[in-house]
C-alpha cells in the first residue's frame, strides 16, 4: 500500500514521496531518533513476500552498508520491508558541461567506484539518474550495488530503478540499456570493468549533452552498445587530451583492452586537474619560399653539431632508486609460511605480487604498482603459493590445487598450465616454467 505523509515506518515518519519504480517507492522521511531526514525505499509487496529474494537483499544490504565513503550515498539500515538510506539534496548532472567541471565530477565518481571495487562491490547500473551533485559540489552515487541482490538480467531503455518484478519471479536486474557494458548487454557475467564502461558513457554524455547510445527501441539501443562505432571526434574540440584518452580507454569493447582499474583513471583525472590544458597558439606563418633552403641548411648544421656533442659526452643513464613500504591490504595480514605469500617483483621493476590472508584464513594474490599505495586483488588465486612473473611482466604464475597456473596481472580468469603435485619441487619448476607464463 502506498505510503502517505504522516505515515509511520518504525521510528521514521514519512514526509513526502520522491518517486516510484519496479522496486517499490521512495519517500523522504524523518528519523525520529537522530533528528535527520532520510530516504526510505519501500519494497513492493511482491518482493517483500519473496523469502529467497529478501534473504539475498538483506545479505547484500549488509555489504553495501560497509561502503562508508563521502561520494557514496550510505545505507543506514533495514526497517521491515524497506531500506533506509542517506537523503541527498541535489540534482543529477546534465551535459553539456565545461571540461574542467566534468573533470571535477569524474574525479569524485572514480573515487566512489574505486572504494566500492576494493570491497568487491560492482554498481551495475551507473548512469546520471543514479548520481547527484549537492549544492556544495559534492558528488554522491546512489543505489550502489543493489542489482547484485538479483540474479538475472532484463534491461530497459529508460532511466529506471535497478530492480523490478519479472513475469514469473522476483529480483530481476533492471539495467539501463544506454549505459550497459557490451558484456552486460550480451547477458554475460560482469565485473568492475562494466562500471568502467558505464563511467566512460557518463563522461561522454556530460561532455556532449547527448547520449552515446540512444536507439529508437530497446533492441536498437542494445545493438548499438554491441556494435556501433564510437567516434571520439564527436567530443568537443576543447576536451583535454588526457580526458579524451580516458574516455577512449573506458569505451573499449574488448575487456582486455579496456581500462582495468578505475584507480588508474582517477590518477589520470587528478593529473589533468593539476595541469590544466593550455590552448595551443596559432602556428606562425611560414617564411618566404626563397629563405627555406637556407633555414633548412642551418637547422641541419645545428642538429649535426648537437648529435656529435651528445655522442662524445654520452654517459649511461642512471635509474632512480625506488623506495616503497609494502603493507598488507586492509583487513588482511601477510603469511609467508610454506611459500603462501612470498612477494615477487616484476622484471620491469614496476609492480610487486604478494599473498595476503583475511580474517577467515583465506589467502589470495595481490598486485601493487611500486609507485602506488593501493594493491588490487587477483580473483581466482585462492590458496596460491610461490608466485612468479613472466619475462614480459604481463602474467603472474603460481601453484594451487596441485596445478601450475597463470593469470593476467591486470585481472581475468586463471589458466592451468600443468600438473604440479610435488610441492618440494615447485621452486625448481617455477624456474623451468617461467617462459610458459
Amino acid at each position: 500500500m502506498p505510503l502517505s505523509p504522516g505515515d509511520k515506518l518504525g521510528t521514521y515518519e514519512i514526509l513526502a514521496p520522491l518517486g516510484a519504480g519496479g522496486m517499490g517507492e521512495v519517500c523522504r522521511a524523518r528519523d525520529g531518533k537522530l533528528d535527520r531526514d532520510v530516504a526510505v525505499k519501500v519494497l513492493s509487496a511482491s518482493l517483500a513476500q519473496d523469502a529467497d529474494y529478501m534473504a539475498r537483499f538483506q545479505r547484500e544490504a549488509k555489504v553495501l552498508a560497509s561502503l562508508n565513503h563521502p561520494n557514496i550515498a550510505q545505507i543506514f539500515g533495514l526497517e521491515q520491508n524497506a531500506i533506509v538510506m542517506e537523503f541527498v539534496e541535489g540534482s543529477a548532472p546534465r551535459g553539456p558541461l565545461p571540461a574542467d567541471e566534468v573533470l571535477k565530477i569524474a574525479r569524485q565518481l572514480a573515487d566512489a567506484l574505486e572504494a566500492a571495487h576494493e570491497k568487491g562491490v560492482v554498481h551495475r547500473d551507473l548512469k546520471p539518474a543514479n548520481i547527484k551533485v549537492t549544492p556544495a559540489g559534492v558528488v554522491k552515487v546512489l543505489d550502489f550495488g543493489l542489482a547484485k541482490a538479483a540474479e538475472s538480467a532484463a534491461p530497459t531503455n529508460e532511466d529506471s530503478p535497478t530492480l523490478t518484478m519479472g513475469a514469473t519471479h522476483a529480483g530481476v536486474i533492471l539495467g539501463t540499456a544506454s549505459y550497459m557494458a557490451p558484456e552486460q548487454a550480451a547477458g554475460k557475467p560482469v565485473d568492475r570493468r562494466a562500471d568502467i564502461w558505464s563511467f566512460g558513457v557518463v563522461l561522454w554524455e556530460l561532455l556532449t549533452g547527448k547520449r552515446l547510445f540512444d536507439g529508437e527501441t530497446l533492441s536498437h539501443t542494445l545493438a548499438d552498445v554491441l556494435r556501433k562505432p564510437i567516434d571520439l571526434d564527436a567530443l568537443p574540440q576543447d576536451v583535454p587530451p588526457a580526458l579524451r584518452t580516458l574516455v577512449r580507454q573506458c569505451l573499449e569493447r574488448d575487456l582486455r583492452k579496456r581500462l582495468q582499474w578505475i584507480g588508474d583513471g582517477r590518477i589520470a583525472i587528478e593529473e589533468a586537474l593539476a595541469h590544466p590544458h593550455v590552448e595551443r597558439k596559432p602556428a606562425a606563418p611560414p617564411p618566404p619560399a626563397s629563405a627555406l633552403p637556407w633555414i633548412a641548411a642551418a637547422i641541419f648544421a645545428a642538429l649535426a653539431a648537437t648529435v656529435s656533442l651528445l655522442h662524445f659526452r654520452e654517459t649511461s643513464p642512471t635509474l632512480p632508486p625506488v623506495r616503497a613500504t609494502i603493507l598488507p591490504p586492509p583487513s588482511t595480514t601477510f603469511d609467508f609460511a610454506n611459500g603462501t605469500g612470498l612477494p615477487a617483483i616484476s622484471p620491469d621493476g614496476k609492480r610487486i605480487v604478494f599473498g595476503a590472508k583475511t580474517a577467515d584464513e583465506k589467502t589470495q594474490l595481490w598486485v601493487r604498482p611500486l609507485d602506488s599505495m593501493t594493491a588490487q586483488p587477483l580473483p581466482g588465486t585462492d590458496g596460491a603459493t610461490f608466485p612468479f612473473w613472466s619475462p614480459d611482466s604481463r602474467f603472474v604464475a603460481f601453484f594451487t590445487d596441485q596445478k601450475l597456473k597463470k593469470i593476467d596481472a591486470s585481472g581475468g580468469p586463471p589458466i592451468t598450465l600443468a600438473d604440479a603435485p610435488d610441492r618440494a619441487a615447485r621452486g625448481s619448476q617455477a624456474d623451468r616454467c617461467a617462459e610458459l607464463a
